[in-house]
C-alpha cells in the first residue's frame, strides 16, 4: 500500500497505535493534532488540552480554520461546544469573532444571551446579523416569487381586467372555442388573477422554542420576516415553551426577534394553539404552520382537541416537526399520528422545500 493511502487510513483511524504504522508530517500533521484534541483523548485530557488558557482556543480555532473548509469547522465547533462545554469560546469577544457564524452558532447564542457579558453581546448581535443576512439572501427571492405567484392563483376573477388576464390559462379554457377561419380563439370565459387590496390570506407561524428546535427558531424567524414583508400576506409570528410569547412586531428585524427568544424549557403546545386560535379572523383564509417535534409537557388529548377545532373551521393547519436542513428529526411518533389521523400534514421540511410548502397551502391544494 502507498504512503498516501496508508496517510488517509491514519487520518480516518486516528490514534498513533492504529496499526498503520504511518507518521505525518506538515499539514497532516497539523489536522490530526487538531482533530486529536477534540476527539482522541479522554474527557479529562480533551479538557486539559483545550480548556487551560484563552490562548489554547485561539490556536485551536486558527489552526481548524486553516486546515479544513468552513463546513468542517462548523461542526468541529459545534462538537467543542457540545463534548467540552467551551461555553467560553461565546463569552469571549476575541473568541467569538474568529468561529465561522452558522445556524447552530446562533442558537447557542440566544440560548446564552441572559449570561453573555455586556462586553461581548455587540459582537454577538453582529455574529446573529451575519448569520441572518446569509439566509436572507439565500431564501428571500425563492419564497417571495413562489409566494405572489401563489397569492395570484389563489384569487380569481371570471371578469378580470386587462392588466388582470391570466393568458395561460384562458387559453387553455377555450382552445375548444378556435375558429379556423379566424384563426384565432374566441374566448367564452376569461381568467384572471385577483388583485384585491389588503392581505389575501393571514400566516400564523407558532415556533416551538425548546432547546431541540433551535434551528428551527432560527430559520422561521428570518422566512417569517420575508413572509411579512409581502402586503397580500398577514403574518403573525408566536414562539411557545410552557408559556407564549406573540414576537409579530418584531418581525421587520428577524435579529430582534431572535434575541426575542427564549430557547430551551418545556413545551405546551395546547397553550399555543389556543393562544393562536385568538389570532384567528378568516379561518378559511388561515395557515398555520406549527413548528414543534411534538413532545408535549402537557395533554396530548387538549392538544388533539384544540388541533381538531382549528382544522374543523377551515384554518389550514400544518405541522413541521423540523424547519432545518439537518435530516430526520427526533418526534413523537404517536401524537404525529393522531394529528395526521384528524387530516393534518405532518412532516419535517428544509428551508429550501418551505417556499413550495406554502404555495400549496395557500392554494388550497393537497399536502402530502
Amino acid at each position: 500500500m502507498d504512503d498516501s493511502r496508508l496517510e488517509r487510513w491514519r487520518m480516518i483511524l486516528g490514534g498513533k497505535e492504529d496499526g498503520t504504522g504511518q507518521s505525518l508530517e506538515g499539514d497532516l500533521a497539523k489536522m490530526d493534532e487538531a482533530l486529536e484534541a477534540l476527539y482522541d483523548a479522554d474527557e479529562k485530557q480533551r479538557r486539559g488540552g483545550l480548556q487551560g488558557s484563552n490562548p489554547k482556543i485561539n490556536r485551536w480555532l486558527g489552526d481548524i480554520r486553516t486546515y479544513f473548509p468552513s463546513t468542517v469547522v462548523q461542526i468541529l465547533q459545534k462538537d467543542a461546544l457540545e463534548r467540552l462545554g467551551l461555553q467560553q469560546m461565546l463569552l469571549e469577544p476575541e473568541l467569538l469573532e474568529q468561529l465561522e457564524p452558522d445556524v447552530d452558532l446562533v442558537a447557542t447564542l440566544i440560548s446564552l444571551k441572559n449570561i453573555i457579558p455586556d462586553r461581548t453581546r455587540d459582537t454577538a448581535r453582529q455574529v446573529v446579523q451575519r448569520v441572518v443576512k446569509d439566509l436572507e439572501k439565500r431564501l428571500k427571492l425563492p419564497l417571495i416569487q413562489t409566494l405572489k405567484g401563489a397569492l395570484n392563483r389563489s384569487v380569481r376573477r371570471s371578469r378580470p381586467k386587462y392588466n388582470e388576464i391570466d393568458w395561460k390559462r384562458t387559453i387553455e379554457k377555450n382552445l375548444k372555442h378556435y375558429q379556423p377561419d379566424y384563426q384565432s380563439i374566441i374566448p367564452e370565459q376569461m381568467i384572471g388573477f385577483g388583485r384585491k387590496g389588503g392581505a389575501k390570506k393571514d400566516i400564523i407561524l407558532a415556533v416551538d422554542q425548546s432547546g431541540s428546535m433551535a434551528s428551527s427558531v432560527v430559520y422561521a424567524s428570518v422566512l417569517g420576516a420575508v413572509m411579512a414583508s409581502l402586503r397580500s400576506l398577514r403574518t403573525h409570528m408566536v414562539v411557545f415553551d410552557t408559556e407564549v410569547a406573540d414576537l409579530t412586531k418584531h418581525l421587520s428585524d428577524p435579529v430582534e426577534l431572535l434575541f426575542g427568544a427564549q430557547l430551551g424549557g418545556g413545551t405546551d403546545i395546547h397553550r399555543a394553539l389556543k393562544y393562536c386560535s385568538q389570532l384567528v379572523r378568516r379561518p378559511k383564509d388561515t395557515v398555520l404552520v406549527l413548528i414543534s417535534d411534538l413532545f408535549e409537557g402537557g395533554s396530548r388529548e387538549r392538544v388533539l382537541q384544540q388541533a381538531q377545532q382549528l382544522h374543523g373551521v377551515g384554518v389550514k393547519l400544518i405541522c413541521l416537526l423540523a424547519l432545518n436542513d439537518e435530516g430526520k428529526p427526533a418526534f413523537d411518533e404517536t401524537l404525529a399520528s393522531q394529528l395526521r389521523a384528524l387530516g393534518i400534514p405532518v412532516m419535517a421540511c428544509s428551508p429550501d422545500a418551505f417556499p413550495s410548502l406554502m404555495a400549496k397551502a395557500i392554494e388550497g391544494k393537497a399536502i402530502a
